[in-house]
């Protein structure tokens, strides 16, 4: 009796298995002074029970920021993650969009000459 030592097709390389899919979440940073996390609100619309009108709800998520690269107002993509601290589940994937920091000093306007 001779045995094949080619691998069957059971046998063969598998791809790993897929991780499980992580929630993605858009939001804005509203505090980053911490070192390495920033708090970002993100905003959901859910209806009322009751009055069936749609309601704006928030949630904070403190989020891991290894290189300190979030400002407050910038839109970011956070992605969740393994517990990294009591309250931080949540690490930081993208700035999309960058807060404007640059906003021009208002110029007084002059009235009419002789007041």
């Amino acid at each position: 009796m001779t045995h094949s030592t080619t691998p069957t097709m059971s046998q063969a390389a598998a791809p790993a298995p897929a991780r499980g899919s992580r929630k993605i979440r858009l939001g804005t940073v509203v505090s980053n002074r911490m070192q390495k996390t920033v708090v970002v609100q993100v905003g959901r619309q859910v209806q009322h029970q009751k009055y069936q009108r749609v309601v704006r709800r928030t949630t904070n998520f403190k989020v891991h920021d290894e290189a300190n690269r979030a400002k407050i107002g910038d839109y970011v993509k956070i992605m969740e993650t393994r517990p990294l601290s009591k309250d931080k589940r949540w690490r930081l994937i993208e700035v999309i969009r960058s807060a404007q920091q640059s906003v021009e000093p208002v110029q007084p306007v002059e009235g009419p000459a002789g007041r």
